[in-house]
């Protein structure tokens, strides 16, 4: 296999794990905030350490006015879609929660038609509608079972997705300026400054001091987080962004692996089918990049 394919699936499965160690913190008595604030605080430090140790340099910012690019990718994207999807996961089940933040492409597309003037080819419409239908057959709204629909899980699901789609609107603008290693670990800085303050650490704090906690907490920032991010950009830079993102796809089945069968959450053939319609029209999205506009 090319080694820019592995560390790219690789990291991409990582991410899947998230939902493993959200639901072991839930289990301690953290909320979804909570668990945001441990993720990117965790993620911050290492991503610091491992650029003060191999490229210093990337942490040198062109100028202060700058930070306004990692305010959008640290907190409207990181701290917002991190929040919804942990909610979610919360509120329904892993695989539920990590197809809806797939629909993420889909906003991708409209924002960048409606901000960047970016054309609407038929397979990006072609993509927008599989990816309609894929996430009504994962909430039950296809067919409609109204017993096991639940909305705010539904709004939270797509919040993740609006909120992963603004970090690549908000990256656009700061890619002319810095590697995409340097925006990752600005975008995870911001968003610990922003949370930190609101943590609650007199209540909290022993829970801190349990090892175990401190494995998930810890872990959450490293594994799929600081590592996988790392591993994903070295092998991102190696090969196309196109093929990068459909390699990603991994993520949402390995999270579904983890909900199934370390959590037993039910997965019906229907939402399966759903998810994988989700899956299609990202593939669909990134082989079809530019194509000729719809009028």
């Amino acid at each position: 296999m090319n080694k820019a394919f592995f560390y790219i699936i690789l990291g991409a499965a990582l991410w899947g794990t998230i939902g493993w160690y959200v639901k072991n913190l839930y289990a301690y008595g953290f909320t979804p905030m909570e668990v945001v604030t441990l993720r990117v605080c965790s993620a911050s430090v290492l991503l610091i350490l491992f650029l003060i140790i191999k490229a210093p340099k990337k942490l040198k910012l062109t100028s202060i006015y700058d930070v306004k690019y990692f305010i959008g990718t640290g907190i409207f994207s990181i701290v917002f879609f991190n929040f919804c999807m942990f909610t979610a996961i919360d509120l329904s089940t892993i695989p539920v929660a990590t197809a809806l933040l797939y629909t993420g492409p889909a906003f991708v597309t409209v924002l960048s038609f409606l901000l960047f003037q970016e054309p609407l080819t038929k397979p990006k419409i072609t993509a927008l509608v599989i990816t309609i239908v894929g996430s009504a057959l994962v909430v039950g709204l296809i067919p409609l079972d109204l017993n096991n629909i639940q909305l705010a899980s539904i709004l939270f699901g797509l919040g993740s997705g609006l909120g992963y789609a603004l970090y690549s609107i908000f990256s656009k603008f700061a890619l002319k300026k810095y590697t995409s290693l340097s925006i990752t670990a600005y975008t995870f800085i911001v968003a610990a400054i922003s949370l930190l303050p609101f943590f609650p650490y007199q209540e909290k704090l022993s829970l801190l001091m349990d090892p175990k906690v401190l494995f998930f907490a810890i872990g959450l920032g490293f594994l799929p987080t600081a590592f996988a991010y790392i591993i994903y950009t070295y092998g991102l830079n190696q090969t196309e962004a196109s093929k990068a993102s459909i390699l990603t796809t991994v993520e949402p089945i390995v999270a579904t692996l983890v909900g199934v069968f370390i959590f037993q959450e039910a997965f019906s053939p229907i939402q399966m089918l759903g998810m994988a319609c989700i899956i299609g029209a990202v593939i669909i999205i990134q082989l079809n990049p530019r194509r000729a506009k719809i009028s």
